[in-house]
């Protein structure tokens, strides 16, 4: 079917109002609403007509084919116009107590003529009564609401067959003004419905009188400046009442009790769709269906906003009992003779837009999808606009919905995606971190391999020096055991320089197969561990023994590790190494229960020279030297410390990761 433009579509919707609340999709009667790219858009045909969605969406996304221009065009011709309104109009228009001023208002406006559509319905009662006290099994579904057609013959085809064959009273009342005026009179009905719009070619136009009041303030036309006028006739009798619950059994005097009744009575949007279930079903098929889509014509979307459903029902009735006080019985009686005559047959043809059911498994597959695995998950909450998750998935397999339409998954994930960003956040931390610590070491790694160069000769040349005077000066002299001790601090110097060398990444990675656990218990091995200090090595997750890694450096490595968690336990406490290796990665865990570092020296803790040992108890050169070492690896080392027992347990953890192939 081809699509129609927008100004031409019945029911349209704004995009930049619509804010995906899905109150359209829960209170639509026919599913004719499909979430794209979360935005309700109406699908016209499968659209029933009855406006609901118009009505309650709070922003006014939602918006019905206004009629404005097309009334105007047809009074401004040469022709003759009338004017046939809906007997809901006292629920409406409450500013004057005399209804003849709202007639004059509409013969203000330029209508040769203003029928009222009760009579319509007085007809039409008639008929229903005929059909409905006939002797037949057949049972019927009235047709006066053409939304409720709609609904039939696009959602229940078998049930066509079923709808009673009688003319809407709009459609009645235009055939009758035509009889008394002639065919080329052209006719307006203006009242509280959206579907009338499109149910007869025998209506010119439609305007809703919602629609009416915007034509009243426009043109400036209230009751103060009309002069009051009544109908013209036929005048309306019961059939006045017909727009409210019940108004077509009252209409006609059919019995409506629990006992003699054989009649169901349903309306909005709930109601009607379940009586029409049963109805198919065989459930009811003793009884006739009086339905209506909406709760009474009264509460229709073409009225204004803001009524309250029995007030307006109370106007309506206040209205139809002075009329027949003051109304002429004979009358009325001769005009129903008169017209009784009119064809108000009707006939339906089905419009099926039923799609096809899915099967049991792909709802499952589309529940599970949906995160809707076991009973406690199917919380049938109705925030997509579905009442259950089952009816929820269905939509979406038919292409009338998404995915994302499910509140409690949408929050489960967006739960999982905070996680997620937290972690993610967490991990860029500590890589922002790590590159800072990386450019400064970089910046450091330079000023030390400059000085250990300059360095290197001159003091080559005073070790070796004092070592030949060393050996000249005899063991006894006084000049001997000076010159010993500028040996030994010229060796200590070498080491330094060597240091530096080390943590300025100057020296070359020789990798060779090793075994992980032999690396630890050799660095181990070069300590000397207090007995107050219990040691324990953890190769439970290693998978592969060996790796890639120069012996020589990793052993430097750990050791200055494991000899600073030593120290930092002057009272003991237990030493922890756990190996483990994921991903061609060897992960070494060095943990202590020591004193800690505290947070203002965690980002210098790898600078050269920097130390939190007592003077004279440490060069500042350890970490950085397996810093160095780790990084000439390509590894990373992180550590992870608390010092303040308010926190929890104090201590430390180094964590160095290296390729488990260097080659």
């Amino acid at each position: 079917m081809q699509q129609r433009d927008d100004h031409n579509k019945l029911l349209i919707t704004l995009k930049d109002r619509c804010r995906v609340c899905y109150t359209c999709v829960r209170e639509c009667p026919a599913k004719a609403i499909k979430i794209i790219n979360g935005q309700a858009e109406v699908l016209i045909e499968r659209c029933i007509g009855c406006g609901n969605c118009t009505r309650v969406c709070s922003q006014g996304a939602k918006v019905y084919r206004r009629s404005a221009i097309r009334v105007a065009e047809l009074l401004e011709s040469p022709g003759r116009v009338a004017a046939i309104v809906a007997p809901s109009f006292p629920a409406e228009f409450t500013e004057t107590s005399d209804y003849r001023s709202f007639v004059g208002m509409m013969r203000k406006l330029g209508f040769d003529g203003v029928f009222e559509v009760g009579f319509g319905a007085d007809l039409v009662a008639l008929e229903y009564k005929k059909l409905l006290e006939g002797k037949g099994e057949k049972r019927y579904i009235s047709s006066d609401c053409p939304a409720i057609v709609n609904y039939i013959k696009k959602y229940h085809p078998a049930l066509v067959p079923s709808l009673a064959g009688i003319v809407s009273p709009m459609v009645a009342m235009s055939r009758v003004v035509r009889k008394k005026l002639g065919n080329d009179v052209k006719i307006v009905f203006t009242g509280p419905c959206v579907a009338k719009k499109e149910e007869s070619p025998d209506i010119d136009a439609v305007i809703t009188f919602a629609e009416l009041r915007e034509i009243f303030k426009e043109r400036n036309i209230d009751p103060e400046g009309a002069e009051p006028s009544d109908f013209d006739t036929p005048w309306a009798g019961k059939g006045a009442v017909f727009p409210i619950s019940r108004g077509l059994l009252q209409t006609v005097d059919i019995k409506d009790s629990a006992f003699d009744g054989n009649i169901i009575v349903a309306e909005g949007r709930a109601d009607f769709q379940e009586a029409v279930k049963e109805f198919e079903a065989g459930l009811i098929n003793n009884h006739h269906l009086e339905l209506l889509c909406c709760e009474g014509c009264i509460m229709g979307p073409g009225m204004s906003e803001g009524g309250k459903h029995y007030a307006r029902r109370s106007l309506v009735s206040n209205y139809v009992r002075e009329k027949l006080k003051r109304g002429d019985d004979e009358e009325w009686k001769r005009n129903i003779e008169e017209y009784k005559l009119i064809d108000l047959s009707s006939s339906f043809e089905t419009d099926d837009q039923r799609l096809p059911a899915p099967s049991v498994q792909e709802i499952r597959n589309k529940l599970e999808r949906m995160g809707k695995v076991d009973a406690r998950d199917f919380l049938n909450c109705g925030a997509c606009g579905y009442e259950t998750c089952e009816e929820h998935a269905i939509a979406i397999i038919e292409g009338l919905a998404e995915i994302e339409m499910c509140l409690p998954m949408t929050i489960d994930k967006l739960h999982n995606s905070i996680n997620d960003l937290a972690v993610t956040n967490e991990k860029l931390v500590s890589v922002q971190q790590a590159l800072k610590q990386s450019e400064k070491m970089a910046s450091m790694g330079q000023l030390s391999a400059g000085i250990a160069h300059e360095l290197n000769n001159p003091l080559g040349v005073v070790i070796m020096y004092s070592n030949i005077l060393l050996e000249e000066v005899p063991k006894n002299s006084p000049e001997y055991t000076d010159l010993r001790l500028i040996v030994e601090q010229a060796n200590r110097c070498k080491k330094i320089v060597g240091g530096l060398l080390n943590f300025a990444r100057k020296n070359q990675v020789n990798p060779s197969e090793v075994n992980l656990e032999r690396l630890v218990r050799q660095s181990l091995d070069a300590l000397i561990i207090p007995d107050n200090i219990k040691v324990e090595i953890d190769v439970e997750r290693l998978r592969q023994k060996t790796a890639q890694l120069d012996s020589e450096q990793i052993i430097q490595a750990l050791t200055n590790l494991l000899k600073n968690a030593v120290e930092a336990m002057p009272d003991g406490g237990l030493l922890r190494v756990e190996i483990t290796d994921d991903n061609d990665k060897v992960d070494f865990h060095i943990s202590d229960t020591g004193t800690g570092i505290r947070e203002e020296d965690k980002e210098k803790i790898f600078e050269p020279f920097y130390t939190t040992k007592g003077i004279g108890k440490g060069t500042g050169l350890g970490l950085a030297t397996a810093y160095g070492i780790v990084k000439m690896h390509n590894g990373q080392i992180n550590l992870i410390s608390n010092a303040d027992p308010e926190r929890g347990e104090t201590g430390t953890k180094f964590i160095v990761t290296l390729p488990a192939n260097n080659n």
